[in-house]
């Protein structure tokens, strides 16, 4: 980045969203109240063809803020990735700053998104995912996907100051870098985050995790809600796992491995008893882990939470594992390696 941009270079923000009236007054009016200069940054929001009212927002949003450039990209694959490719290729800015749907972004966060990458030299940078909620199930669902237990190593979730890391929430790049890596895989409903970290370290980028970078994600207000999310995080990470077999870490096998153990234990259980007990002994032993970790959770935060807690944390672990176990299933004809098409270009820019 070069000195006489230091601040303040073109910053394009990319909002990939779809049915999101709830929240996008919020979203993209954060995004829209930045401590950074107007005429500096353009904000593209990839509609992945809603069917309620939020292209109406938008919109509204737009009139009400004559200094902004905001622009709705058509999104038909209706899919983060396709989305922000889409409005990749329309990017102007010297900086792509990626911002969902369900996020809060602080004032300071463009601003501090550039100042990261020029201090640092990194190739991408992002903050703490700091998770809250509308109800006490919701609550309960922000605090546990912000604990190693609820998410493991996912330091975005929860560690503070500043280090270098595997991926981080949304993210912000020098828009070099896809010229470089090039852009989403289109084919990832989920992880494509992931995936696109994985590609960008092997190519000897870096990633910068900083608690200067702040925001706050609105969790999903259901055990139903969040049992599906996960179960699409484990379902997806299986094709990124044949992808890039490297990418994968042991602690992600231990969802599914749990959730096979379940699987098995309650399919034997009627003709053995070896297996009854096994999976009597994975429950209590599983009941015990997400009992101490809800209690450490709740005598911080408040212990309303404890008897959601336990369940929350179930509905993470199994629905991940379930959703892993699928994928092996789902994706089962495609171990050989895929075609690269997320090359340059793919991701080069429009006209």
């Amino acid at each position: 980045m070069s000195n006489d941009v230091i601040g303040k270079p073109h910053v394009t923000v990319i909002m990939p969203i779809r049915n999101e009236e709830r929240f996008i007054a919020r979203s993209l009016g954060a995004v829209l109240g930045q401590h950074y200069p107007p005429d500096r940054m353009q904000v593209l929001v990839a509609d992945g063809m809603s069917e309620d009212s939020t292209r109406a927002v938008v919109e509204d949003l737009a009139r009400t803020h004559p200094q902004h450039v905001v622009r709705i990209v058509d999104n038909p694959g209706r899919i983060v990735p396709t989305g922000f490719n889409a409005a990749l290729a329309l990017a102007d800015g010297d900086v792509i700053v990626r911002v969902d749907g369900h996020t809060v972004i602080e004032p300071d966060y463009v601003a501090e998104c550039v100042r990261a990458l020029d201090r640092s030299g990194a190739d991408n940078v992002g903050g703490r995912m700091a998770a809250v909620g509308d109800g006490l199930v919701a609550q309960a669902i922000a605090l546990a996907t912000s604990s190693p237990f609820g998410v493991g190593n996912s330091h975005f979730h929860y560690v503070r100051g500043e280090k270098w890391v595997d991926t981080v929430y949304m993210g912000a790049w020098p828009r070099s870098v896809f010229d470089r890596i090039g852009p989403f895989d289109a084919e990832l409903v989920r992880n494509q985050d992931d995936e696109f970290n994985y590609r960008l370290r092997s190519e000897g980028g870096r990633i910068l995790l900083t608690d200067r970078i702040r925001s706050v994600y609105y969790s999903r207000s259901s055990l139903r809600t969040v049992f599906r999310q996960y179960r699409q995080y484990g379902m997806w990470k299986v094709r990124v796992l044949q992808k890039h077999p490297r990418q994968m870490s042991a602690r992600q096998f231990v969802p599914p491995a749990f959730a096979a153990t379940l699987l098995a234990g309650t399919v034997l259980t009627p003709a053995s008893g070896a297996a009854r007990r096994g999976l009597l002994a994975t429950i209590v032993a599983y009941g015990l882990a997400a009992g101490a970790a809800s209690v450490s959770i709740a005598r911080e935060h408040g212990w309303r939470h404890l008897p959601v807690l336990p369940a929350v944390f179930a509905a993470l672990h199994v629905g991940y594992g379930m959703g892993f176990l699928g994928g092996l299933v789902k994706f089962r004809t495609r171990w050989t390696r895929p075609r690269d098409g997320t090359r340059r270009s793919r991701g080069s820019r429009g006209n």
